[in-house]
């Protein structure tokens, strides 16, 4: 019988998500192909350090022995490697225990294809074409920041940070304020408290977050999460009926109004945090990991989501 997929969490991860690759990329950047594949191939016998989804993937794969019968969590190794400069991956998934089996090596190609054929949950890449792509073909996914190494939370806890507006949401009520300011957004939440928001790209994965932690139980879960977002009051009520209204489990929630993100997601101790502006990645990746979502929706459109709606009520600083 083959192997299915069904019912579990699927995490397509890049090398460079997984393990640091800083001097290998900068080897491609400044000396090209071939002189990367030869470091690879010399070097593929020495262990790579961690990478920025180091931690979130060791402790997402650690669900599986809280659940040995359902087995949750499936990672698969998704890179732009050649086979031939895969060794060094593999034998450094070896060395740190990691239960990880198989991948999709791709030698420079597209990935987009084969993230609806393991019917993936969540992607995490360095590279913005692969996950742009992932976005539009409606998978949750986010160019992680590579720049900082993090230390390992070794408690196994699992703290995951979402902002709202075009992450866990779409984007309609960010529209409303690029097109009629504040006052506009305000009266708009405030008529619509009791509709709730459509979903954004991360709303199918935050789902089946919280159907792994109501199985796990609240004395047995590592799992938290928190909602880290610009809206404050009055607009905080549609937020939070539209997750009631969905059903799904948040464990904390930061209304912050503009104040940055960075300091709170340290104190919260996330191993990643989702936020589709740069505005608040590259600062909060000084603290925490921290990946761009690429969400181009139908309202906000552009390469880095609404960060042209300076000090908006949204998820805009």
């Amino acid at each position: 019988m083959a192997y299915a997929l069904d019912g579990k969490m699927v995490i397509g991860v890049s090398s460079r998500a997984l393990f640091d690759l800083t001097v290998e990329n900068r080897i491609f950047e400044e000396q090209g192909l071939d002189a990367y594949q030869e470091y690879q191939i010399t070097h593929e016998n020495e262990v790579l350090g961690k990478g920025p989804g180091f931690s979130l993937i060791k402790n997402l794969l650690a669900l599986n022995e809280l659940l040995p019968e359902e087995r949750p969590v499936e990672v698969i190794i998704m890179s732009r490697n050649s086979t031939n400069t895969s060794l060094r991956v593999f034998n450094s998934i070896k060395h740190y225990g990691l239960d990880i089996t198989r991948a999709v090596l791709v030698s420079g190609a597209q990935l987009s294809p084969y993230l609806k054929a393991f019917r993936t949950d969540l992607f995490l890449s360095a590279y913005e074409d692969d996950v742009q792509n992932a976005i539009d073909s409606g998978i949750a996914a986010g160019i992680i920041c590579t720049d900082h190494i993090y230390e390992e939370r070794e408690d196994g806890s699992i703290r995951i940070a979402f902002d709202g507006d075009a992450v866990i949401f779409d984007d309609s009520s960010e529209l409303v304020y690029k097109q009629g300011g504040l006052k506009a957004f305000e009266e708009n939440e405030a008529r619509n408290a009791d509709t709730p928001l459509e979903e954004g790209p991360f709303a199918g994965f935050l789902r089946k977050l919280s159907a792994i932690q109501e199985k796990l139980g609240p004395d047995n879960c590592p799992i938290r999460t928190a909602l880290v977002t610009s809206r404050n009051a009055p607009a905080h009520e549609r937020v939070i009926k539209t997750l009631r209204a969905w059903n799904v489990r948040l464990d904390e929630a930061l209304f912050l109004g503009g104040i940055e993100k960075k300091d709170f997601l340290k104190a919260f101790g996330a191993q990643i945090f989702f936020d589709d502006q740069s505005v608040h990645t590259l600062p909060a990746s000084e603290e925490v990991p921290s990946a761009r979502v690429p969400y181009r929706g139908g309202a906000l459109g552009g390469e880095d989501g609404g960060e042209t709606a300076v000090n908006g009520p949204g998820d805009t600083p």
